[in-house]
Formats: C-alpha cells, structure tokens, sequence
C-alpha cells in the first residue's frame, strides 16, 4: 500500500458557483501543482465536465473520480462517484429527469457552461442546477448504489445544505459509504456529537469553486493504486485499505 493524496470535492465552471477560470485544464495543471493524486469532479447536480477533466488528468497522471454534487428534496448536498462512463450517463439521466424547470438567471447565479479541450463552450445549461431534485436523500442514495456508485454525505459540519443542519440525523437505514467534511470541520467534535462517525470514513475535501483553493485541504488514502475500485475498498474500510484525515 502507498499513501495518495486527495480532493474529492471540486466544482468546474459548469456549476454556476464556480468560477470560469475552473476549465478542465486549469483545474488539472493546479492540482498537479498541489501534488495531488486524486480529485473528484462534483458540480451541482450534473456530470457533464466529468469526462474532459478525467481525459485531461490522466495525461498528466491524475486520477479523477467523476460524479456530482447532489441537492436532495430537503436540501442536502450529497457526493455520488462513478466507474464507468456507461453509469455516469445513466446518472445523468436520473438527474436530467429529477431537477425542476427552474431556468437559470446568469446575471444572479452565474454562467452554467462546458468547455472542450479548446475551451471553446460546447454547451449550456439553461436549468438553474442550484436547485433542488424532486428526490429525497434517501431515493438519491438507493439510486447511486442501483448503479454501483459510491454515495456520501458532503461537508456535514456546514450549517447550511448538510444532512445535519438539514435533518438533524442520518436517517435510519440510508446507505452511505463516507461523510465529507469542510476544511474547517472540528473532527473531535463532530465524532462527539454523531456517534455514527466512529463508524464511517471521513473525507475532508476543499469545496473548490476557484482554482486558488484546490487543494488547500486533502484526504490520504491507503490504496494499492489511484483507481475506483481502491478508493472504495478504503471509504468502506477493506481488505486492508483504509481513508487517513488530518
């Protein structure tokens, strides 16, 4: 086994939130810089600058783990992560299927745009992805895992938009495979107060929405190699793998 350091949680341009600057290729040449092993592309509710980050990275020797910040119906931020090309599109589906018809205001929100390997925009999205999915945490979850993706809580020490502030508990019975938290979250604490911690890997990531913070925090994982597979044996705790925060 060999230590891999990791950001799990990015954002590209195509979430309205992030800045432009965060194109495919800036956003590899930054986490290099970072010395980073893995990252894990995660824009609001879409996955569809996923496969151009992964492409970029892995000529440069970065592994990406491509998936999407979900929004639930009670307004919780969840990571969901994918192997195959073949289960991120059928996510996307689900997404396309479940995200209300809210059209997006890019003047408030910000722009919602792809990019090719140019970085000419290839494609807009007109619904506004800050919204919520008609779906609840726990219809979300048991989707990911129909697809064999990985499904976790994101930034749970949040007062906004995490399953604690939002519920107040992890409900019984949902599967999750990790939490994430924040940069500022107070490990101790959290374990104090959510005893279900002491029994799940946690996974502290930046929530990068601009290129300055990519890596500004990260999580080591004890894996063979940067692959899928590896990094989920080390979420749920396997054959030896294991999720190091500091």
């Amino acid at each position: 086994m060999r230590l891999y350091r990791a950001d799990m949680h990015i954002h590209t341009l195509l979430s309205p939130c992030g800045d432009l600057d965060m194109t495919p290729a800036n956003i590899v040449a930054r986490a290099k810089e970072r010395k980073l092993d893995i990252i894990g592309i995660t824009d609001h509710n879409t996955t569809r600058q996923c496969n151009l980050v992964a492409e970029l990275a892995s000529e440069k020797g970065l592994f990406v783990m491509c998936g999407a910040e979900v929004t639930t119906s009670e307004e919780v931020h969840c990571l969901a992560f994918f192997k195959s090309n073949v289960q991120l599109s059928l996510f996307q589906n689900y997404l396309d299927d479940h995200l209300p018809d809210i059209k997006n205001d890019p003047k408030y929100f910000g722009y919602q745009v792809a990019v090719d390997r140019k970085e000419d925009i290839v494609f807009e999205e007109e619904r506004l992805l800050l919204s919520a999915l008609d779906q609840s945490v726990e219809q979300v979850a048991d989707k990911v895992k129909e697809l064999g993706g990985i499904f976790f809580p994101a930034h749970i020490d949040k007062t906004k938009n995490s399953i604690i502030s939002q519920l107040g508990f992890f409900p019984k019975g949902l599967s999750f495979d990790a939490v994430g938290v924040s940069k500022f979250a107070d490990l101790e604490e959290l374990k104090n107060n959510n005893k279900i911690l002491t029994e799940k890997s946690i996974v502290r990531s930046s929530d990068s929405h601009y290129l300055e913070n990519i890596g500004d925090v990260y999580t080591e994982f004890s894996i063979e190699r940067p692959d899928f597979d590896e990094i989920a044996k080390a979420l749920r705790g396997e054959e030896g793998r294991e999720v190091i925060v500091r």
